[in-house]
């Protein structure tokens, strides 16, 4: 198992977003606000200085599409999530027990 650290929340949001593929920024804000339910709305400082992070990590290209590195950083985090999850379910934290 890798590091329980995990990626930015910011960062998670949008990989997931960017899964479906190439989108722009306005679009990026606007889809993890609909994700989230509106419980996170990006500004467009958050948003370009989290995508230029993600550049810089290889996670995303500018221009081109979704970078192999990205989809397996997102992959890793719903891993991640679905471990602590089903630790927390089973350890009676939740009202659904986890499927054994």
């Amino acid at each position: 198992m890798g590091s329980m650290q995990g990626l930015p929340e910011a960062h998670f949001h949008i990989l997931i977003v960017l899964a479906e593929g190439d989108k722009h920024g306005y679009s990026i804000m606007q889809e993890v606000a609909a994700l989230t339910g509106g419980k996170i709305r990006m500004s467009p400082g958050t948003l370009y200085g989290a995508i230029q992070r993600l550049v810089e990590q290889g996670f995303i290209e500018e221009v081109g599409g979704f970078a192999r590195a990205g989809r397996a950083a997102a992959s890793a985090e719903v891993e991640r999530l679905g471990s602590l999850l089903e630790t927390a379910r089973a350890n009676g934290l939740t009202s659904r027990r986890a499927k054994a």
